[in-house]
């Protein structure tokens, strides 16, 4: 069986704008950052405000990494591997995520994150 899962096409996610996707029993936030082919794949739980929210929040850059700000209380979380600005204890998943044949891919396995 095959660790990646099949989400949507690319062309289903705006750039600029993130999806979320229920991947087994895990809630998937997934982010298309601009008009290539580059995407992250993070948990959708905001884990300030507990709520399935983070594939609505704002991309944004800041001293060169693309962040996701949680639209709720604003925290921010580094799309590359969950990392939380403002306080890495709340760090989320991360998850790899590739592009194969047009499709967005999702494995459960979750990356190592980096502080």
């Amino acid at each position: 069986m095959s660790q990646w899962h099949e989400i949507c096409p690319l062309t289903s996610i705006l750039p600029a704008t993130g999806v979320c996707a229920l991947v087994g029993n895990r809630q998937i936030a997934i982010f298309r950052p601009g008009e290539d082919e580059q995407i992250f794949a993070l948990s959708n739980i905001d884990p300030f405000a507990h709520a399935s929210v983070l594939s609505r929040g704002i991309i944004a850059e800041h001293q060169q990494e693309l962040w996701v700000a949680s639209p709720l209380k604003k925290q921010r979380f580094r799309l590359h591997d969950g990392f939380c600005m403002e306080d890495e204890s709340h760090s989320i998943p991360s998850y790899p995520a590739r592009i194969s044949h047009g499709m967005v891919e999702v494995s459960l396995i979750p990356q190592a994150s980096a502080a």
